[in-house]
């Protein structure tokens, strides 16, 4: 085993390791299901890339010694995912899978990503599930099998979407209890959007352009001009293959600029680190959380600031990736809060900040 992958997986491993002795070989196998929900937005999300009153989202449930451990993953249809591909994914790999055993989570994640092409959410999912339940097993959080404290998680942002301006404003009033805003630009109405919310607040904000600017010189402009509205920092300017520009940028502006549609996995961050400041991790698109947590070790090892992200999301998927939220500078898992059917309760959000669970696993309770 290469040091890296010792380092990054230390923790989970000895984790995992304190099973009583007795329990050291048990059967292998486990029952799993698949399912897709779709989930209402409470509001109609809007970015640069697309608009949509609902999210369909995949999830996954693993089942031994009388122990349920529930995966969701948000597919995202730029990388040819859909809830209908995730589960079919799975689907295709279920009989190999429940001959597995559940605590040897890594090395089935590693079988998983050798079968499984794509799909990053459904693996994400699949992963998740197989942590919630060894949490479970151990019973333990999962933020303990990843030797963290929970006291470190930051504060989560809240996002707005791109909307008319009577809208925006609606909705920074229903953000009220958020100390942070994340707000949706790239359009032509940039000035417009940023005009509403600060109509009705001067918290600090940080901004998302999901590729969204059209040239180096315009992201220079509207960036110094972001940064005179209070603006943190940016996400994502450019178009996600145009790396070649973003020194120039950078050169050019003051706040931190973060990569966002360009940093999907691993592999992905030693070619970022020279031309931004930071990451954004999202456990949807690099498949789950040992993945999420060799990207934050990696970024770390470069010097990069880390972000954790989130798609639209019910309380499963948002409450596995805040798991991690301990190791990050900034969080924006605010997906749940956008929804208004979400199944199941795990992480709460009190004055903005993340509040884990403390119970086993992911520490889910269903819905009533």
């Amino acid at each position: 085993m290469k040091r890296r992958t010792f380092l990054s997986t230390t923790a989970v491993a000895s984790a995992a390791a304190a099973a009583p002795a007795s329990e050291a070989a048990p059967e292998a196998g486990m029952k799993v299901a698949t399912t897709t929900r779709r989930l209402n937005l409470k509001h109609t999300w809007t970015t640069v890339m697309s608009s949509s009153d609902y999210r369909d989202t995949f999830f996954v449930e693993v089942a031994k010694d009388g122990l349920t451990g529930a995966g969701e993953g948000a597919p995202i249809i730029r990388y040819k995912e859909s809830a209908q591909t995730c589960q079919d994914a799975v689907k295709a790999i279920t009989p190999w899978l429940e001959q597995q055993d559940p605590r040897a989570f890594q090395k089935v994640m590693a079988g998983v990503f050798r079968r499984m092409e794509g799909n990053w959410a459904a693996k994400a999912a699949v992963d998740i599930a197989l942590l919630d339940w060894a949490g479970q097993k151990l019973g333990v959080p999962v933020w303990r099998l990843f030797g963290l404290d929970r006291t470190d998680a930051p504060v989560t942002t809240f996002s707005i979407g791109i909307d008319k301006a009577e809208v925006i404003r609606q909705k920074v009033k229903e953000a009220e209890a958020f100390p942070v805003l994340k707000i949706k630009v790239g359009l032509d109405n940039d000035e417009e959007v940023i005009a509403a919310v600060r109509s009705v607040t001067r918290k600090p904000l940080r901004v998302d352009a999901n590729e969204g600017f059209k040239s180096k010189e315009q992201a220079v402009e509207k960036i110094n001009w972001l940064e005179k509205q209070g603006v943190e920092f940016i996400e994502q300017p450019l178009p996600a293959s145009n790396l070649e520009d973003m020194n120039w940028i950078r050169k050019r502006v003051h706040i931190p600029v973060i990569a966002d549609e360009a940093c999907l996995h691993p592999a992905d961050i030693p070619r970022l680190a020279p031309h931004f400041d930071g990451v954004n991790v999202k456990i949807d698109k690099c498949g789950g959380l040992l993945e999420g947590r060799r990207m934050i070790e990696l970024a770390r090892a470069l010097n990069l600031k880390v972000m954790l992200g989130c798609m639209v999301s019910s309380s499963v998927a948002i409450t596995a990736a805040a798991q991690l939220s301990p190791l990050v500078d900034y969080a924006d898992l605010d997906g749940f809060l956008l929804i208004s059917n979400d199944p199941y309760q795990g992480v709460k959000v009190e004055q903005g900040r993340l509040v884990l669970p403390d119970r086993p696993g992911l520490g889910l309770l269903p819905r009533k």
